[in-house]
């Protein structure tokens, strides 16, 4: 076997290996949009599962502080998930100081404030629903995400369709150049 046909057989290669990685993108996109309730329901799932954890996992407690920081919201779908976690539970047998709170995460910011008060969701969930909009975010994050992705929909998409067209690029430029090393190998 000649160094061209390796070439060729390794350019062949890269070529299928990027259509299916397309391919495996184009039906993840379609059953996404077709299984979007379910893709909401295990979102839920996982985000609940991660609350119950909370302080299990410094990384994992970074992570969901991030993500209701950035998107200015508490829970999957509202403070109240956060009594699936010991710590923050409103049951009587609960001793801890966090009871019936949210994580500093949760809360309103103050944008005077320099320093963040990490002992602001404190007995936030004790005080009336309205009293906790002031405190607190109420929103739940998963409707937050799909609000999120509606309103960034056009970039969201745009760069799925920017690294298609970059896949589809590297396949036609692939095939070219097994195109090139055949037509080398035919005037030997």
């Amino acid at each position: 076997m000649t160094v061209q046909d390796v070439l060729s057989h390794l350019w062949n290669f890269f070529s299928v290996f990027l259509g299916i990685i397309f391919f495996l993108e184009l039906t993840a996109g379609v059953l996404a949009f077709v299984f979007k309730d379910w893709i909401k329901d295990q979102l839920y799932f996982f985000i609940n599962n991660n609350i119950r954890a909370y302080r299990d996992d410094i990384d994992l407690q970074n992570l969901i502080d991030f993500t209701q920081e950035y998107w200015q919201c508490c829970g999957a779908f509202g403070a109240d998930d956060w009594n699936l976690n010991i710590y923050f539970n409103c049951t009587d047998s609960n001793a801890s100081r966090e009871r019936c709170g949210v994580p500093f995460s949760c809360c309103t910011k103050d944008p005077a404030e320099d320093v963040i008060n990490t002992q602001c969701g404190y007995d936030a969930r004790q005080k009336p629903e309205v009293d906790q909009q002031i405190v607190i975010y109420t929103k739940g994050c998963v409707p937050q995400f799909e609000k999120w992705l509606q309103d960034n929909l056009t970039i969201v998409a745009g760069i799925f369709i920017g690294i298609a067209l970059l896949q589809i690029f590297g396949i036609c430029l692939a095939q070219n150049l097994v195109s090139d090393i055949e037509a080398v190998r035919a005037s030997w």
